[in-house]
């Protein structure tokens, strides 16, 4: 079965017909309800007058951000001052035609806007009520505040890394935050498995995601290693391997790859060699060999390298800039990266990494303005025009552009 390019527009988004109330900022819950937006829900975005943090963060175009646009392409904007009884009123009225409220606050705080998961499913028993944090909704951690690069040193993973880099003590500096991404996704999950369990039961309910325990879950080897004595992992059989312009990546997980590589080398004698013959042993000396390894390597250019080890059937790769990644022709090919816009104009975002042959599976192609569909929601909520007019002027509600 051929699977269908994702910007087709050949079938419906699974998730179509769906509404999602987004009350989450920066990057976590976002970044799973801008999934749910790509699978086809109606997800309303809400934000404070001044606008989610994430709107002021580089690179801007005027007064747009595109990682933003990024994270909240193909979601409308709803402006509230949810410290307002009117807001919040509105809030509970839009609750009840509702499937799905995602939250990242800090534990408590929808509790006490009284906009929690109890205050809630009173009026709409079907709600799933997502609520992402750093270290769950209850426990002595609960409160604690939590962001990626914290989690990653709570969680153990920077040290779990620091532990594969020879020579080095001091732990790294990471700007890429897993933990938001990972916990995103996995909110993501729990919630298409909650809707299909609503399908038999015909009840919503609370789903509670760790940021902390999403990211345990990427060190599996040390949650094992951490129970019981074993000895200090030798190095892993894959690593940077020098060329004469750069570094190749290689990975020898099996006997037919570990041959490739001598035999890439110049030296198939290697395979028989007592050092490397067998597993144990190569694991030992795997220094030793990569060592020799590298007298070839350092002799060609990266390109060169890498010819001679796909031609041996060695996973390998070059050491590329996320801006060499995307202009690899396999993503011009999967359709992986498409053009949406803001009002600053046209950007590129990254689709979601999978296609359906039977769903369409896209990032929205428009990132809303602030408040942008403020009154037209306020207006189905079933509030008068009377007060939607008083409630504008008290939460400086924008007008559609």
């Amino acid at each position: 079965m051929t699977i269908a390019r994702n910007d087709e527009g050949i079938a419906t988004g699974s998730f179509q017909g769906l509404r999602v109330l987004d009350f989450s900022t920066t990057i976590a819950g976002p970044h799973c309800t801008r999934m749910l937006a790509d699978m086809g829900a109606e997800v309303i975005k809400i934000e404070a007058a001044e606008g989610e943090t994430m709107r002021t963060r580089p690179p801007l175009r005027g007064h747009f951000s595109t990682v933003f646009g990024g994270l909240n392409t193909g979601k409308k904007s709803l402006v509230l001052d949810l410290k307002s009884p009117d807001a919040v009123d509105a809030v509970r009225r839009l609750v009840a035609g509702a499937d799905i409220v995602v939250e990242n606050f800090r534990p408590g705080v929808m509790r006490r806007l009284k906009l929690d998961y109890g205050s809630l499913q009173e009026l709409n028993p079907k709600l799933i009520y997502c609520s992402i944090s750093g270290y769950g909704q209850t426990g002595p951690s609960a409160e604690l505040p939590a962001y990626a690069p914290v989690i990653h040193a709570a969680s153990g993973y920077d040290m779990a890394h620091l532990s594969y880099q020879p020579g080095r003590n001091r732990p790294d500096y990471c700007g890429i935050y897993h933990a938001d991404v990972l916990t995103g996704v996995y909110a993501f999950g729990a919630i298409a498995a909650a809707l299909y369990q609503r399908q038999r039961s015909h009840q919503g309910q609370h789903i509670d995601v760790s940021m902390l325990e999403s990211m345990l879950s990427l060190t599996l080897n040390e949650v094992q290693w951490s129970q019981f004595e074993v000895a200090p992992p030798s190095r892993p059989m894959f690593g940077p391997m020098e060329t004469a312009d750069g570094y190749v990546m290689v990975a020898i997980a099996s006997e037919k790859t570990f041959q490739g590589l001598v035999r890439a080398a110049g030296h198939p004698e290697w395979i028989s060699d007592p050092r490397f013959a067998k597993y144990a042993e190569r694991r030992q000396h795997w220094k030793d060999l990569m060592e020799g390894v590298e007298i070839w390597s350092r002799t060609v250019t990266t390109e060169q390298c890498l010819a001679e080890l796909n031609a041996q059937g060695v996973p390998s790769s070059a050491y590329r800039t996320v801006a060499q990644a995307l202009s690899d022709p396999q993503i011009a090919h999967r359709g992986a990266l498409v053009e949406v816009e803001d009002g600053g104009g046209p950007f590129k975002v990254m689709n979601l990494p999978f296609r359906m042959s039977g769903a369409h599976v896209a990032a929205g192609r428009r990132t809303a303005t602030l408040g942008e569909h403020t009154l037209a929601l306020l207006k189905e909520s079933g509030l008068s025009e009377d007060a939607i007019a008083a409630f504008a002027g008290k939460s400086r509600v924008a007008e559609p552009r």
